[in-house]
């Protein structure tokens, strides 16, 4: 705690010595420390197949990194600290990926920024935790990751789909919407977040009057008559249920879009679609989060996404222990990040910490369409012995997380 108020002491000092104290000091390029971090991403087909609209950028992920080492760099000028981001693209090969990461870190890389799939987080953490070196997972959700493939040197700031499940389900209850008709998609990301939907709905007690797959292509969509077709399909799949909310797991967007107003009686749909929960929303604008939206804009020229939330946070948390103990050691650096003293400033509210007993960043979860945000979990009433945070997602007593 020493540590971290003294480098704002430090900062208050520079702004208050008026402009000399922010101009270079005499041999600052000499003693400044360089950080370097490592930003690993694979190029994934995600293609939108609802509509031409809002298809996902190519450098989503990568632009909140990059405006993460902007930040830290706005700070590490104060503090004698610069830091850089070298983007390796990781081969899909498992074998090439290998030789790839075994060659960064033999080329003295201990810091890195996971932007992969679960598997090659996983190949990442293996190989890094051979060497000392930190992983901080910054965009997959996979609770495994978090549990029975937990690792000592892996973080995670992205929120596991149980986190997102217990955001959803909190407001549900709140609500009274205490019946769910739960429809999951065929891929593997539906089915994982239909099985934390699944988990969480019992953890706060709710009901699911039907557990359904969705089975209907819609693949005449686009022809004339395609929107007939599905919205009486979707009467039809909906109509012998009496349900509060139809929640759906279609990571994908194969389906869930067409089931809002085409159901036989009014009901909201939430999820992957509709009531989304999220670490970041478009229409999010509250606790200063319009000021990063707009710093994000002017760099990227587009809307940050919760992908390059995950990878900003990430980023900004190197910094932020960088700038506690004054050096890059990963190791040092692991223990400030897992300590009881260390907090991330996220523009939602809260100061955010890290789990000591999996790697996960406590966060608040939004809930919003795409025009609005509706509201914030925890909820109002969701008491926890230490922090509310922990009400969301897997806590200490129920983790299968062993370190190692």
């Amino acid at each position: 705690m020493l540590l971290r108020l003294g480098k704002y002491f430090a900062v208050l000092l520079c702004v208050c010595g008026g402009i000399s104290g922010l101009l270079p000091r005499p041999g600052f390029a000499q003693t400044a420390l360089a950080v370097n971090i490592t930003y690993l991403w694979q190029p994934q087909k995600r293609v939108l197949p609802q509509s031409f609209l809002d298809q996902p950028p190519d450098d989503e992920g990568l632009q909140g990194a990059l405006l993460g080492v902007a930040d830290n760099n706005t700070t590490g000028q104060f503090t004698g600290q610069s830091f850089h981001l070298d983007t390796v693209v990781l081969a899909a090969d498992p074998d090439a990926a290998a030789k790839q990461i075994r060659g960064l870190i033999d080329h003295g890389a201990r810091l890195f920024v996971a932007d992969l799939p679960a598997a090659a987080t996983d190949q990442v953490a293996d190989l890094a935790a051979k060497s000392g070196a930190l992983v901080i997972n910054a965009t997959n959700p996979t609770d495994a990751l978090r549990a029975e493939g937990c690792r000592a040197n892996m973080l995670h700031t992205y929120p596991s789909r149980a986190m997102l499940a217990d955001g959803l389900m909190q407001y549900l209850l709140l609500k009274r919407w205490s019946t769910i008709l739960l429809v999951t998609g065929k891929g593997a990301d539906d089915q994982a977040y239909g099985n934390a939907l699944r988990r969480s709905a019992h953890k706060f007690g709710l009901t699911l009057a039907a557990d359904l797959p969705w089975t209907f292509d819609a693949g005449a969509r686009r022809t004339d008559t395609g929107h007939v077709g599905i919205a009486a399909e979707v009467g039809r799949f909906t109509q012998p249920y009496d349900y509060d909310v139809l929640v759906v797991a279609d990571e994908a967007g194969n389906f869930g879009d067409e089931l809002s107003f085409r159901q036989t009686e009014p009901r909201p749909v939430a999820g992957t679609q509709g009531v989304v929960a999220t670490p970041w929303a478009r229409p999010f604008e509250q606790w200063g989060a319009t000021q990063l939206q707009s710093r994000f804009i002017a760099q990227a020229r587009r809307w940050m996404t919760p992908r390059d939330y995950g990878a900003w946070m990430a980023v900004r948390t190197l910094g932020e222990a960088v700038g506690d103990i004054g050096n890059a050691d990963p190791k040092q650096l692991l223990a400030d990040i897992r300590g009881p003293d260390f907090e991330l400033d996220a523009f939602k509210g809260v100061r955010e910490s890290f789990r000591d007993w999996d790697g996960q960043l406590r966060q608040p979860i939004l809930l919003a369409d795409d025009r609005a945000l509706i509201t914030v979990s925890p909820q109002p009433g969701f008491l926890h012995e230490f922090s509310e945070l922990d009400t969301l997602g897997i806590d200490r007593p129920e983790t299968k997380c062993q370190l190692k």
